[in-house]
């Protein structure tokens, strides 16, 4: 789709130079400074010109780019929409809220596109931030704390008259306005506010409005937030562009609301009387392009249905900035019009299997995250207390946990997914096992409803066989965690003088019964653990429901690629228990090296390696620093080559 560019300054470049990677192209430039449009349109190989009715007829672009200066958007975008164009603005739409609500109104009587800079809530770190809230780990959100610090413009614009003309609000406060109306909808009142002519003495060149203002807004969906908007704070004051949420149960951080590029600890949470954790991407990322909401538009435009949300939000934040300053000037509380503005729909977390009935098989495919988090208690040849690094890894944004009633801390897993500022239930996938000793029917049952009572679910996302053999039954596996450690193994691994005293259950028998545990709907899907390629096929052939996931013990050393192939060819996901912690893993050069590219450690190369195969690792950790980076790790993606040099660490003989 051809574009017209109105205005040929800085920012105009910026979109200029994403155009080759999209769809669009450059028609033409326009902007009262001749050189400078005529610069821009050259590199382009299109006509420039200085005046807009005659770019208008002579450019059939169906779509303005209005990149002018603030006080001009208006203007240009409403003899855009008259020539029937459709139209992309940069902040703000208008400075004045009736004439925004006439060009929405006159986009929609026309059937025009109206979209309206910034696009912030679709950067990395703002999508990450909604998924927090979407998890609904901070609870109700009652109060926040907004920044938009633009700082001193005649330090680093140069051409800083239109800032100097309008005040931060029109500039900067759009940036958290835009994501917190994206994010809670429409704000109803501004309540109070003020505003200061804090420059320094020296300028000479001086604001003709306001350079800091603050303001408490109420929003209609019960968050009330304070707002910063500031020429005088520096930009690298310590909140730029801050965002701090605080609900019932836990509190949201985001480093900045207009960020197009994110990092490891853009965005924070700490639950209710715990530290902040940085969460980080699990996922590949890329920072957003100022020509992605073009895109967007275009888009809409050519499917016949042209896109008017983002000139409603618009016109809505011109609103607000105008309550501000009226609530500035002693008006008092002021209510603000939506303009028919609403919440958007917050990126959803949701990991559970997708059904409609409770059950899901194997072969239908099952939505697991990048990465997991290992429950298991024993580490180093002892046993630990997990309660703290779990509820780390809940924080940081693990959301599949390996459980199993070996472990003997189901109860206390239970407690920290029932606690405050804990993600909801669909957006964890709760992953159990049963033990060796528990292979009969009636056992496995007992033990699947005792790990389930433990845990406060009402069902497993997928249940399995710890190991596929079985041993003779000692008694039930109840809170392990609670008792002596001699207690715990004369239960859990029964016989005498280091001989285990087995059972006479098949592991044909034990599939049958953990299809009992299926048709009982206390799990949603099955799994086998540690088990061989053959008895993987032993299941396959004579079970009636497959099993959704194959956990086995898989690192450099161990690779199991061919049983890693069979599952995927089948079907079947892949889960890498103890990718770790396998003996001198983690001194190996290779990985090192390979680490130095990535900018990850070792272990995490271990990591991206299992995720770039398609495999689910989940690490055990107690410290939080790893918790956090192991989970960075998740977001990267090795070569082939690289694949290729991990694998050859293959160890044909590895025993622990």
């Amino acid at each position: 789709m051809d574009c017209l560019f109105v205005g040929a300054g800085a920012i105009a470049s910026e979109y200029a130079a994403g155009l080759s990677s999209t769809s669009l192209s450059l028609a033409g430039v326009c902007d009262l400074d001749g050189e400078r449009a005529a610069a821009l349109a050259s590199e382009h190989g299109c006509p420039s010109f200085t005046d807009l009715e005659t770019a208008l007829e002579r450019v059939d672009a169906p779509l303005v780019v209005n990149l002018t200066s603030h006080a001009a958007h208006a203007e240009v975008t409403r003899t855009a929409l008259a020539a029937d164009r459709h139209v992309y603005s940069q902040k703000p739409l208008a400075l004045d809220a009736d004439v925004a609500g006439e060009l929405l109104t006159m986009a929609r009587e026309r059937d025009l596109a109206l979209g309206v800079a910034p696009e912030n809530p679709n950067g990395p770190s703002q999508r990450r931030a909604a998924r927090v809230l979407d998890d609904g780990r901070p609870g109700t959100v009652r109060l926040g704390y907004a920044h938009a610090h633009v700082g001193r413009v005649t330090d680093w614009h140069d051409r800083p008259d239109s800032f100097l003309a309008i005040g931060p609000l029109y500039d900067g406060a759009v940036y958290p306005l835009t994501l917190l109306v994206s994010w809670f909808g429409a704000v109803e009142t501004v309540r109070i506010a003020d505003a200061l002519d804090s420059w320094p003495d020296r300028e000479s060149r001086r604001p003709s409005a306001p350079t800091h203002v603050e303001a408490t807004l109420s929003f209609r969906s019960g968050p009330i937030v304070r707002l910063t908007a500031s020429f005088y704070a520096p930009h690298r004051s310590r909140e730029f562009y801050g965002l701090e949420l605080h609900g019932d149960d836990g509190s949201l951080y985001l480093h900045g609301t207009g960020a197009m590029e994110t990092a490891v600890d853009h965005v924070q949470f700490g639950r209710v009387g715990r530290e902040y954790t940085p969460v980080p991407p699990q996922s590949p990322t890329s920072p957003v392009e100022y020509t992605d909401a073009l895109e967007r538009l275009a888009e809409s435009i050519a499917d016949g249905t042209p896109a008017r949300a983002g000139g409603r939000r618009g016109a809505h934040v011109v609103a607000v900035c105008n309550a501000i300053e009226d609530a500035a000037d002693g008006s008092g509380p002021v209510d603000v019009p939506d303009y028919g503005t609403t919440r958007d729909r917050l990126p959803g977390t949701g990991v559970r299997p997708d059904d409609t009935d409770g059950h899901t098989n194997g072969r239908d495919g099952i939505r697991l995250p990048s990465i997991g988090f290992g429950c298991s208690r024993y580490r180093d040849g002892e046993y630990v207390e997990r309660r703290d690094s779990i509820a780390t890894a809940l924080d940081a944004g693990y959301r599949l946990l390996d459980s199993a009633e070996l472990y003997g801390n189901e109860h206390r897993i239970g407690e920290l997914l029932a606690a405050p500022g804990s993600p909801n239930r669909e957006a964890v996938f709760v992953l159990g096992k049963v033990w060796r000793t528990n292979h009969r029917r009636e056992h496995m049952l007992e033990a699947a409803a005792g790990s389930l009572a433990e845990l406060g679910i009402d069902a497993f996302d997928s249940y399995g066989l710890h190991w596929p053999d079985a041993w003779a039954h000692r008694g039930p596996l109840e809170r392990l965690a609670d008792q002596p450690i001699e207690r715990q193994e004369a239960l859990t691994f029964p016989g005498d003088d280091g001989n285990i005293e087995t059972a006479d259950v098949s592991l044909e028998t034990a599939w049958e019964n953990l299809e009992a545990v299926y048709d009982k709907g206390l799990t949603r899907t099955l799994a086998a653990s540690n088990v061989s390629r053959s008895e993987l096929e032993t299941i396959l052939e004579t079970g009636r429901v497959r099993p959704a996931i194959v956990q086995i013990e898989r690192h450099p050393y161990l690779p199991r690629n061919d049983l890693v192939s069979f599952c995927h060819d089948e079907g079947i996901r892949v889960v890498a228990h103890s990718p770790l912690s396998a003996p001198g893993l983690l001194e190996e050069p290779v990985l090192e090296a390979i680490g130095e590219a990535h900018d990850l450690s070792p272990a995490g190369v271990v990591l991206a390696w299992n995720v770039t195969r398609g495999v689910v690792p989940i690490p055990s950790s107690t410290t939080d620093t790893h918790i956090v980076s192991n989970l960075t790790a998740a977001a990267q993606r090795l070569s082939p080559e690289e694949i290729k040099r991990i694998d050859s660490l293959r160890q044909p003989d590895f025993e622990r």
